[in-house]
């Protein structure tokens, strides 16, 4: 029998699959396989993609497989790996490289620990009590004996693993080694319930085409071509509940279900509620996790014993058997983009995963994209589930002030704290200050490795690259000129809780901070729940208080320098502030809060996307972005790919982009649909090392991937470039 493997090696230039002898006693892997097998004077691991009688080479040029492990990926991820690499300019190893079980390249197993028994001899003697007629019975080993005969089968470890032994040899006690499940943990988030509330008309009107497209999935099984909604709600429709009620109708038709969330950070939230709601039958995947805990929880939704699986982008690739439903929900965020090669978006797999399951594709949000509005059917709900309106959006113009918060900003968290109430002020940029320059000779502290400047994180005590990572003591005088004037520009999150705490935190008004630099998903999960349980407070952060969470008492919004994002030179730029502004304002006016005010704090009042979001419209803004693209030519109308080349010396950089600029504009002028090669273009430094960008812009998607694609495979194999690395963007953030 031949293996058909492809070795897991970072390089490019190997693609394709590689044949080896399968020994007898091997026979029994099939397709997914993890292989140890010798690959170029060194033994690498590799995954069988297909079993062959017969090979192109003869036998005695044939190399056997060395061995085998126990992990086993499911044939359709094998398959998503081949499409993942095409797809996205990468190879089919790097692909298998992030679907692979956790831990399985170093040998994880499932945890096993020594469980004592007692047995009926050991009873008996627990009957007789010490010094009785039969072999004596110490006191320590009576009271072990007492422990498990109240509480049952008990870990060796907690009473005594040679005192058990003893007793085993005695035949008192059996001692075996028993699976212990490593468990991913409980969040018990105060909103969640496991009963189902009764549904509005908007829900019910929404989940009926979806109920009818998992009918016709059932009744054509896997080959059924799948269905993509889009649940367009505005925050507070319910829209949480139409997953629910969906996943609960897949569940009854045996069929399994994927729920992906944009961060981390969502995952306790999300979890908590499917949990409350299915109980055992919900997994968790995400990186946050322990290996050993991702690894267990891997094993249980590939046995079948999980049917529902929760998490953010990586969760997409959760070896679910039979999918019937792929929720995505938040579907406007940028976080489903994965940044490492293969720099997959979240949102296009879960597509094919449900064009391959033949399952129905729900993707949810209040700020849908574009994209997702012009591909899908779209269920449309306007109102919040408990008729309350949306909250009152006023803008604050922020020229001539240089204070990160308006005067009547300030007034109305003073008076939030006065009447006992909740707020949510979002800065989506952390740290204390931007940068530090030196008040004489204008010297700015800038990152050593990337052509960007320090943040100030104050109560660290560092400058820091928010980039590579650097940082270093904050200055107390100008290593240039000698002078000890510093100062200190730009307001982050930690700048804001520490101004918000000195003006207004009290034991009844606590001040919260969530942003990135919150260690741990649960140290978020803790704030998010002691802001939850706080009866009033304030809770600051980036973008990470703004994604989804539930608070029915937040009663005021505020959001400091809300144009930020239009300052990027970034087609998206619209879209992402008029996102960040509404789902911000949907955390505000919910539940019992009383209607619930929003206050927008920007530089350009008259901005078309902070105007739109202000009276709720996303209606216009969507069809303005859509005109805009079209007769600009970006995204869904074209394709976009961003190549990038970096090295630590210039001139290689610039040879590279050269040489795959060249490559790719011939493969354009051949082209009958052509598609145009922009740049390349100088980036910032970063890491050490230099950069060009090229953009390739193109309508027909296939044709422009493949060309890129083609070109990169052509340098990957000049050695004259091995000094170069590249990095390869289809559909970039």
């Amino acid at each position: 029998m031949i293996a058909r493997v492809i070795p897991l090696t970072q390089t490019r230039a190997i693609r394709g699959l590689f044949d080896y002898l399968l020994p007898v006693e091997l026979e029994a892997v099939g397709v997914g396989s993890l292989l140890r097998v010798p690959f170029a004077g060194r033994t690498l691991l590799a995954v069988l993609a297909e079993l062959a009688e017969t090979s192109e080479l003869p036998p005695e040029r044939l190399a056997g497989v060395a061995g085998s492990l126990d992990a086993r990926l499911p044939e359709d991820l094998v398959r998503l790996a081949t499409w993942i690499a095409d797809e996205y300019c990468s190879t089919p190893a790097r692909a298998l490289q992030i679907m692979l079980p956790p831990g399985a390249t170093q040998g994880l197993r499932e945890k096993q620990v020594l469980v004592a028994t007692i047995t009926p001899a050991g009873q008996a003697a627990l009957r007789e009590g010490p010094g009785g007629p039969a072999e004596r019975t110490t006191a320590g080993q009576l009271r072990a004996l007492q422990t498990l005969a109240a509480h049952g089968p008990t870990q060796a470890a907690t009473l005594g693993t040679q005192l058990l032994r003893r007793l085993e040899t005695r035949g008192l006690v059996s001692l075996n080694l028993t699976v212990q499940p490593r468990r991913a943990p409980h969040f018990n988030v105060s909103s969640a319930s496991a009963s189902a509330p009764p549904l509005t008309a908007e829900q019910q009107s929404a989940l009926r085409p979806i109920l009818e497209a998992l009918n016709v999935a059932e009744a054509l099984g896997g080959g059924a071509q799948p269905r993509e909604f889009l649940l367009h709600g505005v925050t507070g429709s319910g829209k949480t509940e139409v997953y629910l009620r969906a996943a609960e109708a897949t569940l009854s038709r045996q069929r399994t279900v994927l729920i992906l969330v944009p961060e981390i950070a969502l995952t306790p939230q999300a979890l908590s509620r499917f949990q409350a709601r299915f109980g055992d039958v919900v997994a968790v995947m995400h990186s946050g996790m322990s290996t050993g805990k991702r690894h267990d929880e891997w094993l249980r939704v590939a046995r079948g014993e999980a049917r529902v699986c929760v998490g953010p982008r990586s969760a997409v690739f959760a070896p679910l058997p039979d999918i019937g439903l792929i929720v995505v929900d938040e579907e406007h965020e940028s976080s489903y983009k994965n940044e490492g090669d293969p720099r997959y978006d979240a949102r296009t797999v879960a597509q094919r995963r449900a064009l391959e399951h033949g399952a129905v594709l729900l993707e949810g949000s209040a700020t849908p994209r574009p994209e997702t509005v012009f591909g899908a059917s779209r269920l449309v709900m306007r109102q919040r589930v408990d008729a309350r309106s949306l909250p009152a959006v006023e803008i604050l113009d922020m020229r001539g002030l240089h204070n990160p918060l308006h005067p009547d900003a300030r007034l109305a968290l003073a008076d939030c704290q006065r009447q006992g109430g909740k707020a949510i002020v979002l800065l989506n940029r952390r740290g204390w200050s931007n940068f530090l320059s030196c008040g004489s000779c204008g010297r700015v502290w800038m990152c050593p490795n990337c052509e960007v400047a320090l943040v100030l994180h104050q109560a660290g005590g560092y400058v820091a690259c928010h980039h590579c990572g650097h940082h270093e003591r904050i200055p107390g005088s100008c290593p240039d000129c000698g002078s000890v004037t510093v100062a200190r520009h730009g307001a982050g999150t930690e700048r804001l809780e520490y101004e918000l705490t000195t003006a207004l935190a009290s034991e009844r008004f606590p001040v919260l901070r969530l942003d990135a630099d919150a260690v741990g998903l649960e140290a978020r999960a803790e704030v998010l729940e002691r802001f939850h349980a706080a009866p009033s407070g304030v809770l600051v952060g980036t973008q990470m208080v703004a994604k989804g969470h539930d608070f029915a008492d937040v009663g005021l919004g505020i959001v400091v320098d809300a144009d930020q994002t239009l300052r990027f030179p970034d087609f998206r730029s619209e879209e992402r502030t008029f996102a960040l502004i509404t789902q911000l304002a949907g955390r505000t006016g919910r539940g019992g809060a009383s209607g619930g005010r929003v206050l927008v704090q920007t530089l350009e009042p008259a901005a078309r996307a902070i105007v739109l979001a202000a009276q709720h419209d996303a209606e216009t803004f969507v069809r303005g972005e859509l005109r805009r693209r079209k007769a600009l030519g970006y995204p869904p109308f074209t394709t976009l790919i961003r190549v990038i080349c970096a090295a630590i010396d210039p001139a290689a950089v610039q040879v590279a982009a050269d040489f795959l600029r060249e490559r790719i504009t011939a493969a354009a002028a051949a082209d009958s649909q052509g598609f145009a090669v922009l740049g390349p273009a100088p980036l910032f430094m970063l890491r050490g090392r230099s950069r060009r960008q090229l953009v390739v812009k193109g309508v027909e998607r296939a044709a422009a991937v493949y060309a890129v694609r083609a070109a990169i495979d052509a340098i990957s194999a000049d050695r004259r470039h091995r000094e170069v690395v590249l990095s390869v963007d289809v559909d970039p953030q």
